[in-house]
């Protein structure tokens, strides 16, 4: 397996050989001796290039985590091993730039070895497909397939600016919204379903918003400059409200929960140092949650 991924990542035997200190000739038997025993073609051969077969290309994915999961193992047998290497981990747009960045010092400064590359979108990102390590996720979670670690309760709470509610009026129930101008998202249809808690048990109604956006945060910046009433996440607005820049709405109607915030990663027979100890760190993180104190 090692040698046919030195092929693949090389594009060349002769580069392949190099790499591991073989010969070509022997280089090119191990990849025969392989494509015999499984029975298919790995690799197209030219003159001038090597390039994956379909099968080849199924093949390399599994030789790499096979390979990666003896690495770890390895690794995790080593007394007192440092957890190191490339963790890749995919963060919500504002939440991850608002919560998550502060936290990484005190992370980055306990383990120095491990090597962060964060990616940040607010799409569902497929950890499998996209190699991604770990994924922290504001959101109700329907893949079987990973591991699901709840950090922290997700408070839902609808705010408005002092301006906003200066030009437009103070809605005093959940009907009142139909005459405000309500912040939606763009393809989250679910988020744009408020739910409040009314004399008749949850009453559920989707927002016809004049204004949409896939950022929250983009959203947040609107709410704050006085342009309409959004429903967000209490970590991401928490702050604001605190300092008086929005104003929580309907208070006695308003239904919090939201999806837990959560770290998802893939299942493995080995976990790897370096995702376990970066999802324990978010537990501890979240253990005190830094928006109940001000967190700017």
């Amino acid at each position: 397996m090692a040698v046919f991924l030195a092929v693949v990542e090389e594009g060349d035997f002769s580069a392949a050989a190099r790499r591991l200190r073989m010969t070509p000739s022997a280089v090119s038997k191990i990849i025969g001796r392989l494509e015999s025993r499984l029975g298919v073609r790995l690799l197209q051969r030219s003159t001038r290039r090597i390039s994956l077969t379909a099968e080849g290309s199924t093949y390399a994915d599994s030789a790499r985590r096979i390979l990666n999961d003896i690495k770890e193992a390895e690794i995790a047998v080593q007394p007192g091993a440092e957890p190191r290497g490339r963790l890749r981990v995919s963060l919500p747009s504002a939440f991850g730039h608002r919560l998550i960045v502060p936290m990484l010092p005190a992370f980055i400064d306990r383990y120095p070895a491990v090597e962060l590359e964060l990616m940040f979108t607010d799409a569902i990102v497929d950890l499998l497909a996209e190699a991604t390590d770990v994924a922290v996720r504001v959101a109700a979670h329907s893949d079987s397939r990973l591991v699901v670690r709840r950090l922290a309760p997700n408070r839902r709470v609808i705010c408005a600016s002092p301006r906003y509610l200066e030009r437009h009026g103070m809605p005093t129930t959940p009907d009142d919204l139909q005459g405000h101008i309500c912040l939606g998202v763009t393809a989250r249809g679910g988020l744009n379903v408020w739910e409040f808690d009314g004399p008749n048990g949850l009453q559920s109604m989707r927002i016809r918003s004049p204004i949409e956006a896939n950022s929250t945060e983009a959203l947040r910046r609107l709410a704050l400059a006085g342009i309409g009433i959004i429903r967000m996440s209490e970590i991401l607005v928490g702050p604001d409200i605190k300092a008086g820049r929005l104003a929580a709405l309907l208070t006695g109607y308003n239904h919090p929960d939201g999806a837990p915030i959560c770290a998802v990663y893939p299942p493995g027979r080995i976990l790897s140092p370096r995702v376990r100890v970066f999802v324990d760190f978010l537990a501890e993180q979240f253990a005190n949650p830094p928006w109940l104190h001000g967190a700017p």
